[in-house]
């Protein structure tokens, strides 16, 4: 039953994005569904989660998870570094690369990076990995999406203040400006090596006992190792940033929650400066169907159907102090990621692809704030 849910869900994502390409300009939301639906599949398989990941680490001393972020950020720096370069061969002008998340880096960024890591401690996630454990049925997913609405209504609520003392006069630093495509990569991938080699000395990886299974099994059943869909995620980021945006998930969020302020006359009447900036863009949504909105609609499906698949879709009551710490957390995460220009997908992974400096501000602080909040939480006896 669940194997012929899964395989519903699964062909009924390709028929919608067979639909919506039909359409007059349809080809880029039909895109938008499928590469969605593939982010969702493998955030699922590879339980592709920031927070959990490092909260291994720090519980366990199991640097694996952590390896597989690394290891995405590789792949999409390489997939990055040669899109850009046949896109804008010369990068030291004053230009930018379409589209890329290259945001301004000052003590803002470093705010929103601390404020989102407390919200994924409060919350226990990221904002892409509640949307796939929404799939999963997880009781506390739906009010930390909750949450992130509301918190990227106080985010604009909060931003003209913000911009004015120091967002607008923050620098915007794309490496490749300064050192070129080949500096560039050969810095990021050199930083992450180090990483790497950090998180081996540091770390103690468990002897691993599991079985080779059926080829089916291993894709549809098991577990990934997360390197694997490290590799994959850095792939699907480079795929999308070729044919349609770079992966991000808040921008639908975030533009639907600052239209629904806008009519309820919640919003200020202006936005200082906030639509010329590059990351995960806010702008009021007119249409029904947006290129963000199937990638994000495409992902939580695509979570259902491998978390049926895998017999992984175990939904429950929420608790008390569940949806407390979901609609909380959720407040940061939405706080964060609008003040941010971004989440840990859009500001972290595709800026730190694209070669910006602002991703890797943004993590570090929300690292940061992920391992104080789980602390001081724990030490509370308020986060388990």
């Amino acid at each position: 039953m669940r194997v012929g849910l899964a395989l519903a869900l699964g062909l009924g994502i390709a028929l919608g994005a067979q639909r919506v390409a039909t359409e007059p300009g349809g080809t880029r939301l039909g895109l938008s569904l499928v590469l969605g639906a593939l982010f969702g599949f493998v955030l699922q398989r590879a339980r592709f989660c920031f927070f959990c990941l490092w909260r291994d680490f720090l519980d366990t001393r199991d640097p694996r998870g952590m390896l597989g972020i690394l290891t995405a950020l590789a792949a999409g720096l390489v997939g990055y570094a040669l899109v850009l370069g046949a896109w804008m061969p010369d990068p030291s002008g004053t230009r930018l690369p379409p589209d890329a998340h290259i945001g301004p880096v000052g003590p803002v960024l470093v705010l929103a990076g601390l404020a989102f890591g407390a919200g994924m401690a409060v919350s226990g996630s990221c904002i892409s990995a509640h949307l796939y454990r929404l799939g999963e049925g997880s009781p506390t997913a739906p009010f930390a999406l909750l949450g992130t609405m509301l918190g990227f209504g106080l985010g604009f609520a909060t931003w003209n203040p913000l911009y004015l003392a120091s967002v607008s006069a923050a620098p915007v630093l794309w490496l490749p400006r300064h050192l070129g495509y080949a500096g560039a990569l050969a810095a990021g991938l050199a930083a992450l090596a180090g990483l790497a080699w950090l998180l081996h000395r540091l770390g103690r990886v468990p002897a691993d006992t599991a079985a080779a299974g059926a080829p089916l099994t291993a894709i549809f059943v098991a577990r990934w190792p997360t390197w694997i869909g490290g590799l994959a995620v850095g792939a699907i980021a480079t795929a999308s940033y070729l044919r349609v945006a770079p992966l991000g998930v808040t921008a639908e969020i975030g533009g639907r929650t600052r239209q629904a302020a806008a009519q309820f006359g919640l919003l200020p009447e202006r936005l200082e400066g906030l639509d010329t900036f590059r990351g995960c863009a806010t702008a009021v949504r007119d249409a029904l169907l947006t290129p963000n909105g199937l990638f994000v609609g495409g992902l939580v499906l695509a979570a259902l159907a491998a978390a049926l698949a895998a017999g992984q879709f175990r939904p429950a009551w929420p608790s008390g102090a569940q949806a407390a710490r979901g609609v909380i957390g959720g407040l940061l995460l939405g706080w964060g990621a609008m003040t941010g220009l971004g989440c840990s997908v859009g500001t972290l992974l595709s800026g730190i692809m694209a070669g910006a400096v602002s991703g890797w501000v943004f993590g570090l602080a929300m690292f940061g704030g992920a391992t104080a909040t789980l602390l001081a939480g724990r030490r509370l006896r308020l986060l388990p």
